[in-house]
């Protein structure tokens, strides 16, 4: 049996996370050590993520670890892995995949509908902010960074009437006690690969490749690959505004997707079905940027969008 060493950004979630994928492996009869890394994204705590602009910013040093073999295999949630791997490195797993979508925290409110005119909501998210926007422009939305608890308990003192969160991360750390609305896919497209973990190695590494094979699920990768490929084609990343959904329906993939301007004055979705996932994502993306995405990418990447303010 084997001895690997996984590396793990030190988040509440991300330590769950890997200790999940160590519980398995362990059972499966390796010895396993975590390694934590902190990552840029860990250490630029006081900015939007729309305005950091890194690709990577949460997975950048743990590459390094990888590339200077001081751990075997990284655990990522595969929202935060870049579309474009460097050539070093190969996704070697993606994980069964947890609920998708986004929730809708409150204390006092039992859903986005029911909330009171110009209510302050947390996001640092353009993709949640857009969509947000577009259902009640009214609302007054915020940057809320750091971890689930954090967030959780800025919400509980009373600086948002409520956030938006992940509903994956929620039932993984089973706080979900704030959860008032499972917001539906046509409401909130998610972030292309939400729910899924993905297990990154070096490119080449048959052996560790092979011990983590049963981790693979072959619904969740044929799904967040179109996911993925839509958001390439795109050329986005977690910080802007593309939501992107693909399940399997009748043996066939069918793609829901999303481009937004942040303030919700406009969107754009598109669903469609294929049975390749890479040309599906593409096909969908390239649809997209015909009925105007490309419009909407460039105010964003050329950072023509208001950022959302402290209250």
């Amino acid at each position: 049996m084997a001895r690997l060493r996984i590396g793990s950004r030190g988040s509440h979630l991300a330590l769950w996370q890997a200790h999940h994928i160590s519980d398995l492996l362990r059972a499966q009869g390796h010895t396993v050590q975590l390694e934590i890394i902190k990552t840029t994204g860990d250490k630029i705590t006081d900015v939007a993520l729309a305005k950091v602009g890194t690709k990577g910013m949460f997975t950048k040093e743990i590459e390094e670890a990888l590339i200077d073999n001081r751990v075997d295999l990284a655990v990522h949630s595969l929202k935060d892995l870049p579309t474009e791997l460097a050539a070093d490195f190969e996704i070697a797993a993606f994980t069964t995949r947890e609920d998708p979508r986004d929730v809708f925290c409150s204390v006092k409110f039992a859903s986005i509908e029911t909330l009171p005119q110009q209510a302050n909501l947390g996001t640092s998210s353009l993709r949640r902010q857009a969509q947000l926007k577009a259902l009640r422009p009214d609302l007054q939305i915020h940057p809320v960074r750091g971890n689930v608890d954090t967030r959780l308990r800025k919400l509980e003192s009373g600086d948002y009437d409520a956030v938006v969160l992940a509903a994956a991360g929620l039932n993984r750390l089973g706080k979900t006690q704030l959860v008032r609305q499972l917001i539906p896919v046509e409401v909130m497209t998610p972030a292309a690969g939400q729910g899924a973990l993905a297990i990154e190695i070096r490119n080449g590494d048959t052996a560790t490749r092979a011990i983590v094979a049963f981790l693979d699920d072959a619904a969740t990768r044929a799904t967040t690959t179109c996911e993925r490929a839509l958001l390439s084609r795109l050329g986005g990343g977690c910080q802007v505004p593309i939501g992107a959904f693909a399940e399997i329906h009748g043996g066939r993939i069918r793609l829901n997707a999303v481009v937004a301007r942040p303030d919700g004055t406009r969107v754009l979705r598109e669903t469609d079905e294929g049975d390749d996932p890479v040309r599906l994502g593409r096909g969908v993306g390239d649809t997209l940027l015909r009925r105007g995405g490309n419009v909407i990418l460039e105010e964003v990447y050329g950072e023509g969008f208001a950022v959302p303010q402290p209250p």
